[in-house]
């Protein structure tokens, strides 16, 4: 792997764009951008498709679809959407887009998916705890320089570092 891959963007002018976004995102919604939210919203949607009782019972779910309301109706599902959509038209235009379970010698595909799942679960579940994911935490919180946001970010930061020695030698 090459350590400068002219197929990717340049990391600061990436970074200025997204600030550009949340900026934009600001100015026209009033809100910042996150994806706990269309997540939330359509694991609700599937919920009450599945046992639409458990969805009347319980509080976090009943109010998405409070006085009739569709939880997909919601402008952060499209952004959501779009980004999928997005990150799969660049990484056609740049030749990146193949089948692959990227993973250390030592870590056979099997261990990697539980690793991969089991970690995104673990995510979702404290997304949903802190109330926002990383990035409605740290690019929003952060820019708006919340306190709780910065606590986030460096728990986060810390979290990822401790448990890097832990797994590291999966990668060796």
């Amino acid at each position: 792997m090459k350590l400068k891959d002219e197929r990717y963007w340049n990391p600061y002018f990436a970074g200025v764009a997204l600030g550009l976004l949340v900026l934009v995102a600001f100015m026209l919604t009033s809100k910042g951008i996150g994806a706990s939210g269309s997540f939330a919203r359509l694991t609700a949607w599937v919920t009450h498709w599945v046992a639409p009782d458990f969805v009347g019972q319980h509080g976090s779910f009943k109010w998405y679809f409070w006085r009739g309301a569709h939880p997909l109706n919601y402008w952060l599902i499209f952004v959501s959407i779009g980004t999928a959509l997005g990150g799969l038209v660049s990484g056609v235009f740049a030749g990146r887009n193949k089948t692959e379970v990227q993973r250390g010698p030592r870590a056979s595909v099997g261990l990697r998916l539980v690793l991969a799942f089991g970690g995104g679960a673990l995510v979702g579940i404290g997304s949903r705890l802190a109330r926002g994911c990383t990035s409605g935490q740290g690019i929003v919180g952060g820019g708006l320089m919340s306190v709780g946001s910065w606590i986030f970010l460096m728990s986060v930061f810390a979290g990822g570092f401790a448990l890097a020695l832990v797994v590291r030698r999966q990668w060796r």
